[in-house]
C-alpha cells in the first residue's frame, strides 16, 4: 500500500467519532423542544420564516435549507425540524457505531440538517455553540473519506484539512481570552469575575455554589489562570516538540472540564475538547487506547527518537513552560502572603493592546508558516509515494483541489481572528474581505470570544413569572425545570442537553421585554393554555386551567454564603437554601389573554396567523408517526435520553470492534 494511500490515522477517525456524538447530543436535545419553540403553537413559529411563493429552485436561492421540503413531505414546518432531529440522531449514532458511516456524504448530511435547522432558529439558536458546530462540522466534510472509498485510503492531503481545526481551536480559545481584557470589563481587569461568574451564568450547576464558596485569592488565581490558558498556552498548539502540544492539551481538556462540573454549557465544552483532539497524533493514542480500538499497523512500529533529542526536547519544553510561568508571576505581580497567593495586574491597558496588536500579528504569522509547511507536505509526499506517472499526476490534482480549498478557508479565517484588532482587519486585502462576506451566510469562518464582560456583577438578574385567577391576590410562581427559580431547589447537571427557553430567560433578564419580543408572547400562550409552550416549563400549580393573569418580576439573585470556610465540608451537606432574593422591579405588568395591548402586539408580530399549508399537512402518515413520538416523548427527561442513546451507541461500537478483532 503506497503511503499516500494509507490507513486513515487514529487522531482523524477518533476526531470524526467524536464529531458524529457532538451531533448526537445536538439533534437529540433540540428534538424535545421544537414544538413549543418553533410550532404553529410555539413561541416563534418556523413556517413565518419560509413564507414565499417562488419555485422551489427560488425558495432554495433565498434561503438554503431543507425545510422548503415540508409540504413535499406532507408535513408542517416544525415537524419537519423534528424528522430532521431523527434521522440527524439516527445518522450519528450510525457514524458512531458502523465505520463505514464516516465518510463525506454522511457528514455532509449531517451539517446540511443542522444548518437547514439553524436557518429558521432565530433567537434561540443564535449561540456559539451552534456556529461553531456549523464551522467544525463543515471542516469535517472535507477531512471525511470518499463514499466509495474504503478505510483504507486516506490521502495526506486530509491534514491540510485537520490542521485547519487546529487553527479553529487556535482562533477560538486565543479570542476567548483577548475578548476579556479588550472589552475593558473592570470585573476581568480586577480580576474578581469568578467572585460573580459561578451565580451569574445562564444555568449554573449545584457544583458552582461550592465554587462561589471558595476564597477571593483563589477566585482571582483562577482568572489569571483562565487567562493563561485563553491567550499565551494557544500559540503552543502550533509547537513541533510533542511534550508542549501535550501540555497544552491537558491544560485545556482541564479547563474545560472545571467549566463542564461548575455549569451547563450543553455540548459547547464537549465540543471544544473535540476540537482539543488535533493536539494529539498516533503514536501517542495507541499508548493510552485499548488495544481492541487501536490499528494492528500502528502498533507494530512506533517512531523512536535519539537519547540526545529527547533531552534537548525536555530541556525546550521545560524552557519554555518556565518563561511562561515567570512572565505570569510578574505580569500579575503573583505573590505568597499569609497563606494566600495575591495577585493583581500590573500592566497598563494601553500595554495590552499593544500586545493584541503584536501576539495577533504573530499567530496569523505562525499560522501563515505552519499552513506553507503543510502544503509542501501534502505534494512532496503525494508525489514522491506514487510510483507510476498517471498516479503522480491524479495525486497532485487531489493535492491542488485541496490546497486551494484549504488555503480559502485559511484566509477568510483571518477576518473574524482579527475582530480583536480593527486595525489589522482594516489592512486586510479587500479579496480577503470579500471572500468571508461571500461566505459569512453558511457560517464558515466566525468570530469568537466568551464571557466578553461578566454580568451579574453584583447580583444574577433573574425573571420570575406568576400567575392568578385573581388580579391584585394570590399569585403563584410559575416554575422551570432548569433555570433559578426555587430558592430551596440546587440546580442538576443537564449538559449535553441545552434547554433553550431558559437559557433565552437569562438573556431576557438582561434586557427588557421590547428587546426580547419572544417573552411576551411566551406570556400570551400561558394565558392561552398552549400545551406546547407547556412542555417546556416545570408543571404548573394551575392543574386543571390556564391562570387568568400573568406578571413577571424582575429580581436580583445571590448564592447563600458560609459564614466561614470552616463550615464549608460540614455546614455544606445540609443546605436549606442554596439563593437568596431580593426584588428589583416590574418587568411585564399583570396581562389577561383579552388585554387589547396584548392582543394588538401579537397581531403586530405576525404570530396570530395561521399556515394554511401546516393545517393541509395534518392528516399525513407521516406526520401522524412523528405525532405519537412526540406525545410519547413528554414525560422523558432529555437530558436522561440522550446520554442513554450515546451509551448505547458508544457500547455497540466497542463491541463490534472487540469482536472483529
Amino acid at each position: 500500500m503506497s503511503l499516500n494511500k494509507r490507513r486513515q490515522p487514529m487522531v482523524h477517525a477518533l476526531f470524526q467519532w467524536c464529531m458524529s456524538s457532538i451531533y448526537l447530543f445536538a439533534f437529540l436535545s433540540l428534538y424535545f423542544q421544537v414544538r413549543g419553540l418553533y410550532g404553529p403553537d410555539g413561541l416563534l413559529p418556523a413556517h413565518l420564516q419560509l413564507k414565499s411563493d417562488a419555485t422551489l429552485l427560488e425558495k432554495f436561492k433565498a434561503k438554503l435549507t431543507l425545510l422548503w421540503l415540508a409540504p413535499y413531505l406532507k408535513l408542517n414546518v416544525a415537524c419537519a425540524i423534528e424528522l430532521y432531529c431523527i434521522i440527524g440522531g439516527l445518522l450519528s449514532a450510525g457514524v458512531i457505531i458502523f465505520e463505514r458511516f464516516r465518510n463525506r456524504l454522511s457528514f455532509f448530511l449531517l451539517w446540511l440538517m443542522y444548518f437547514s435547522i439553524y436557518q429558521v432558529g432565530q433567537t434561540f439558536m443564535w449561540f456559539q455553540w451552534d456556529i461553531l458546530l456549523l464551522e467544525t462540522g463543515f471542516l469535517t466534510i472535507f477531512l471525511s473519506q470518499n463514499l466509495q472509498n474504503s478505510a483504507n485510503e486516506y490521502g495526506f492531503h486530509h491534514n491540510l484539512i485537520f490542521w485547519l481545526v487546529k487553527w479553529l481551536l487556535f482562533r477560538l480559545m486565543f479570542a476567548s481570552g483577548i475578548v476579556k481584557l479588550t472589552s475593558m470589563c473592570p470585573a476581568w481587569w480586577s480580576l474578581t469575575a469568578l467572585n460573580w461568574h459561578y451565580e451569574s451564568q445562564c444555568i449554573p450547576t449545584a457544583l458552582a455554589w461550592y465554587a462561589h464558596q471558595l476564597p477571593e485569592f483563589f477566585q482571582k488565581l483562577s482568572v489569571v489562570v483562565t487567562f493563561v490558558i485563553e491567550i499565551p498556552v494557544p500559540f503552543l498548539f502550533f509547537s513541533p516538540l510533542r511534550s508542549l502540544r501535550l501540555f497544552a492539551f491537558y491544560t485545556q481538556i482541564i479547563f474545560q472540564v472545571t467549566i463542564i462540573l461548575t455549569g451547563n454549557y450543553n455540548f459547547f465544552n464537549a465540543l471544544t475538547i473535540v476540537l482539543c483532539i488535533t493536539l494529539l497524533d498516533d503514536e501517542y493514542i495507541n499508548k493510552i487506547a485499548p488495544g481492541f480500538l487501536r490499528y494492528p499497523e500502528s502498533c507494530a512500529k512506533l517512531q523512536k527518537t535519539s537519547r540526545i533529542v529527547s533531552i534537548i526536547s525536555s530541556l525546550l519544553s521545560f524552557f519554555i513552560i518556565f518563561s511562561l510561568i515567570y512572565f505570569t508571576k510578574n505580569l500579575f505581580n503573583l505573590k505568597l502572603k499569609n497563606g494566600e497567593i495575591k495577585s493583581e495586574i500590573v500592566f497598563t491597558k494601553k500595554n495590552f493592546l499593544k500586545f493584541v496588536e503584536v501576539s495577533t500579528k504573530i499567530g496569523i504569522g505562525i499560522g501563515i508558516v505552519c499552513f506553507m509547511l503543510q502544503v509542501i507536505k501534502c505534494f512532496y509526499r503525494s508525489i514522491s509515494t506514487e510510483k507510476t506517472l498517471i498516479k503522480k499526476l491524479f495525486s497532485t490534482i487531489k493535492s491542488i483541489f485541496f490546497t486551494f480549498v484549504s488555503t480559502w478557508l485559511f484566509c477568510i479565517s483571518f477576518v473574524p481572528l482579527t475582530d480583536v484588532d480593527p486595525g489589522i482587519q482594516d489592512n486586510l486585502w479587500p479579496i480577503i474581505q470579500k471572500w468571508h462576506s461571500d461566505s459569512q451566510y453558511y457560517h464558515i469562518a466566525n468570530s469568537y470570544g466568551l464571557f466578553r464582560s461578566m454580568t451579574g456583577v453584583g447580583g444574577r438578574p433573574e425573571l420570575v413569572i406568576e400567575g392568578s385567577d385573581y388580579y391584585y391576590k394570590e399569585w403563584k410562581e410559575l416554575p422551570f425545570y432548569y433555570k433559578p427559580g426555587n430558592l430551596s431547589a440546587p440546580l442538576g447537571f443537564v449538559a449535553p442537553h441545552q434547554p433553550r427557553l431558559d437559557w433565552q430567560m437569562w438573556f431576557a433578564a438582561l434586557g427588557s421585554y421590547q428587546r426580547n419580543p419572544w417573552f411576551v408572547h411566551l406570556i400570551y400562550k400561558i394565558l392561552q393554555g398552549s400545551k406546547d409552550v407547556a412542555y417546556l416549563m416545570a408543571p404548573s400549580p394551575f392543574k386543571n386551567n390556564p391562570p387568568k393573569y400573568v406578571r413577571s418580576s424582575l429580581y436580583t439573585y445571590h448564592y447563600t454564603k458560609l459564614r466561614n470556610m470552616s463550615e464549608f465540608l460540614i455546614q455544606s451537606r445540609k443546605i436549606k437554601k442554596w439563593w437568596r432574593r431580593e426584588y428589583s422591579k416590574e418587568y411585564t405588568p399583570p396581562l389577561s389573554k383579552d388585554d387589547p395591548s396584548l392582543i394588538r402586539y401579537i397581531h403586530d408580530m405576525g404570530w396570530n396567523s395561521k399556515n394554511e399549508v401546516d393545517d393541509e399537512m395534518a392528516e399525513g402518515t407521516l406526520f401522524v408517526i412523528l405525532n405519537f413520538l412526540y406525545q410519547h416523548s413528554r414525560d422523558i427527561s432529555p437530558t436522561a435520553f440522550i446520554l442513554h442513546c450515546y451509551l448505547i451507541s458508544v457500547l455497540t461500537c466497542f463491541m463490534k470492534q472487540f469482536l472483529t478483532l
